[in-house]
């Protein structure tokens, strides 16, 4: 059977279910409830066989989360017991950001002979970072403000929160946890911005030694950069069970309702995130006169492979060998985009902004403009910690929830449409990185346009 007859059929089914449940829940109409979880059942037997033709993994993530929501409703209790899933996933993917963070800064700032201009590209790149960034993240506060997608979430009385209690940290623990006291004890605790800080000076560091001690530990930060990049292809393999079982527990737990709530955020989002490439990025593009249409196309490749992947690292060596034929000399490329998926990842900082607020308001938590706006500082500091790496900003969401004494229970409520999210934002973020990589090349004066068409396949 073909995959267009296949998918001609899943449309005729998703019709008769469709209109077997609006009959059923709207016009009294007395439809067998057998028949109605059948012909579901029916449909996704259909979009599992197509999934499995197409052999994609974004296919599969999507058949899971549908899955997923059906055991959540067939099977609320026995759904419960599929949290190790979506805790083993989580788990895998803690153990990379430390590696793939230290391995691609170091080879990013060592591989430089020049450290003049590492450091002038460097303060460069931190001004361009911090104020697109900061820009993000008030587009994400002022978003989930208008829509108030958090409001209205009524926990059923059989819930129980079974997360570790919030801990408020001052400013004087925000800033003290910038700086590693431990590097190996960072990486245990997950801190990823002390992590990021060793690796820079680390980086630095290496560069100063002579080419002949230099160059051992050069080639191995780089074989592990690649072998990590290898790690996250594997571990995006086991994302499908991740993520139905984080759905099909969120469903379980607080029951379909809890999505009206969850798309709510989830569209807040996704506009959000078009505003600010349509009047952040879209501008800056404009401002320093970049090629539109050949960056369109140099970053589709890239962009694609981040979105079905929910993965930047997975689309970094794409993004370089395409800036590079986009004009971008070499060594701005490799010290600008390592160097961005750490202090510049533009979706993820709006997500975390706007999902910090949506906590507050799931929770009936009032915070006033002020507690907002330090809620938006403590983020310039601890989304600089945020790998490219799915799911590293639910690291970051627990600890602004601890530190404004936010309950956790609605951050698991969001991991179950996380997936959805993380596709929007992670393409973004490349969007981003790429974009900036172009910037800090003309502010450097060393950026020449290719002549003619160019071929980035």
């Amino acid at each position: 059977m073909s995959q267009k007859r296949i998918i001609q059929i899943i449309f005729v089914l998703l019709g008769i279910t469709a209109v077997a449940h609006l009959l059923s829940f709207y016009a009294s109409v007395s439809v067998p409830h057998l028949m109605l979880v059948g012909s579901r059942w029916i449909t996704w037997l259909f979009v599992i066989i197509f999934a499995v033709r197409k052999k994609s993994l974004t296919t599969w993530i999507l058949v899971s989360m549908i899955i997923g929501v059906e055991i959540g409703l067939n099977f609320p209790v026995f759904a419960q017991n599929l949290s190790v899933l979506s805790k083993i996933f989580l788990r895998l993917i803690k153990t990379i950001i430390a590696p793939i963070l230290f391995a691609t800064l170091v080879v990013g700032i060592a591989g430089h002979s020049n450290l003049k201009q590492v450091g002038r590209m460097g303060w460069k790149s931190i001004v361009y970072f911090e104020a697109v960034t900061t820009l993000a993240l008030l587009i994400g506060v002022l978003a989930i403000n208008i829509t108030k997608a958090g409001s209205g979430i009524v926990l059923p009385e059989h819930f129980q929160q079974d997360l570790p209690e919030a801990k408020a940290q001052s400013w004087q623990d925000v800033v003290l946890h910038i700086f590693p006291e431990n590097f190996v004890k960072s990486i245990y605790h997950g801190d990823v911005l002390p992590i990021v800080v060793f690796s820079v000076i680390f980086g630095i560091s290496l560069a100063l030694l002579p080419e002949a001690r230099k160059r051992p530990l050069l080639e191995f930060t780089e074989s592990l950069a690649e072998a990590m990049f290898k790690f996250t292809n594997i571990i995006m393999h086991f994302a499908p069970f991740g993520v139905g079982a984080a759905i099909a527990v969120t469903v379980g737990h607080l029951g379909i309702d809890i999505l009206t709530s969850l798309l709510k955020l989830l569209f807040t989002l996704y506009g959000a995130l078009i505003v600010f490439l349509t009047f952040v990025l879209l501008p800056v593009a404009l401002l320093v006169k970049v090629p539109i249409r050949k960056f369109i196309k140099a970053i589709s490749e890239p962009v694609s492979i981040a979105f079905a992947t929910t993965s930047s690292e997975s689309a970094l060596p794409k993004a370089m060998e395409n800036m590079e034929k986009l004009g971008v000399p070499r060594k701005v490329v490799s010290f600008v985009l390592p160097t961005g998926y750490t202090f510049n990842l533009d979706g993820s900082t709006l997500y975390l902004a706007l999902a910090s607020v949506f906590v507050a308001q799931a929770a009936n938590i009032d915070l006033s403009i002020g507690d907002q706006i330090l809620m938006v500082f403590t983020l310039m500091l601890t989304s600089k910690g945020v790998a490219g790496v799915p799911r590293a900003t639910l690291v970051i969401l627990l600890g602004t929830a601890a530190s404004f004494g936010l309950p956790l229970w609605p951050i698991m409520a969001i991991l179950g449409i996380d997936e959805l999210m993380d596709m929007a934002r992670t393409s973004v973020n490349v969007i981003g990185n790429c974009l900036a990589t172009v910037v800090v090349a003309k502010w450097e004066g060393e950026y020449k346009e290719p002549e003619g068409d160019i071929n980035f396949d």
